[in-house]
């Protein structure tokens, strides 16, 4: 039995699907694993996979490159015949559903893990964007056997739009989190915020820097830190962008790690101004540590938090509001600990990796325990 992961990125198939990987291999499946270029081989190797490159421009919008990638999928699915293969994001998704479905996978699984730029933005350019994607999802997911999604807002707005089925749907808690490598830690001393992302629009990054400066000028005192590369893309901010607020001392930057847990031991309150998301994992990593949470009212931000719980939630766009919730939490530094307790037992009870990988198996076609290696899928 085999099972292909079609990956946009490298370091997002060990980061954040590496749990899922290993869970099918101990069913008894052989992995392979998929990605655009050779970066971090040996960390999905590690995870017991096999792994294929595949050239894809991730961000760019040549349909002669993107047909390239499609082609090359469909001759590796017809070499390798796997029995089941999972596609996630825009790309793989798109064709990784039309090649397998054209090699004749038996089990062919599209995830929504985010909206993106073409869906969140409000520019010319994004809304043709999203208008050539549109009539892309609704062919691809035609041809997808499941389609999960990782919130009920982009379920119903896809179901809504026409682009797939409701029966074929599914929603699923994100991509789950293990709590044992992001087990609760101590909170600092000191009042610090955090934002772990790509330093793009959509993503908030504007709305955290403005609040970060004003809440910087009535409490200089607190640490405000910012993990993420500027990637000189389309809806990114470039890094002379960035610099003035790193030179006056609003925020701390650093670049992109594999060890993100050291940085969520720093701070106490983990913050993401999300236009959209699928369900965050930053978030939910954060949360497991037992931090609180500020985020968007926004879809998948708002399935992280019970408002007034375990954080807040505060109106998209706005960095005064943003603001005010941090500043409120800076002087009331009590809620930030009950809020971050609150946080890990949400956390535990609906977003464990454990919990979503037993549904994820389940959708994309495979059934068996991992602790027996007793391999089948659906209709076998």
């Amino acid at each position: 039995m085999k099972f292909i992961l079609i990956s946009p990125k490298n370091r997002t198939a060990y980061n954040f699907r590496g749990d899922l990987v290993r869970e099918i291999i101990a069913c008894g499946y052989e992995v392979v694993v998929t990605g655009p270029n050779r970066d971090h081989v040996d960390k999905i190797e590690a995870l017991g996979a096999r792994f294929v490159e595949i050239p894809m421009d991730k961000n760019g919008v040549d349909p002669v490159s993107d047909l390239r990638y499609e082609r090359a999928l469909y001759k590796l699915f017809c070499a390798e015949k796997p029995d089941a293969v999972l596609g996630y994001t825009s790309k793989p998704v798109i064709y990784g559903s039309l090649a397998a479905k054209r090699a004749g996978v038996p089990h062919v699984t599209a995830m929504l893990t985010g909206l993106g730029y073409a869906f969140t933005q409000r520019t010319a350019k994004a809304r043709a964007i999203r208008l050539v994607m549109s009539a892309l999802y609704k062919l691809a997911l035609g041809r997808a056997d499941t389609v999960i999604f990782q919130n009920p807002d982009d379920q119903k707005r896809f179901v809504k739009a026409g682009l797939v089925r409701e029966e074929k749907s599914r929603v699923v808690s994100g991509s789950g989190v293990n709590t044992e490598k992001f087990a609760v830690a101590p909170l600092p001393q000191t009042p610090t915020f955090f934002m772990l992302s790509r330093v793009m629009y959509y993503k908030g990054i504007r709305e955290y820097l403005a609040a970060c400066r004003k809440v910087k000028q009535k409490h200089p005192e607190v640490r405000c830190m910012l993990l993420g590369a500027c990637e000189n893309i389309q809806d990114s901010l470039s890094e002379a962008q960035l610099q003035p607020y790193i030179d006056d001392g609003t925020i701390e930057h650093f670049g992109e790690t594999d060890d993100v847990a050291a940085y969520y031991r720093q701070c106490s309150v983990f913050v993401l101004p999300s236009y959209s998301e699928g369900t965050p994992r930053t978030v939910l990593e954060a949360m497991s540590m037992g931090r609180a949470i500020l985020t968007t009212d926004a879809p998948g931000c708002r399935e992280t938090v019970i408002d007034g719980q375990n954080g807040f939630l505060v109106p998209v766009r706005d960095a005064d509001a943003l603001a005010e919730r941090m500043i409120e939490l800076i002087e009331h530094p009590a809620r930030i600990a009950q809020m971050g307790a609150a946080s890990a037992q949400y956390c535990r009870e609906r977003f464990d990796v454990r919990k979503v990988n037993r549904d994820m198996r389940a959708y994309i076609g495979i059934e068996g325990d991992p602790a027996g290696g007793q391999p089948r899928t659906h209709g076998a």
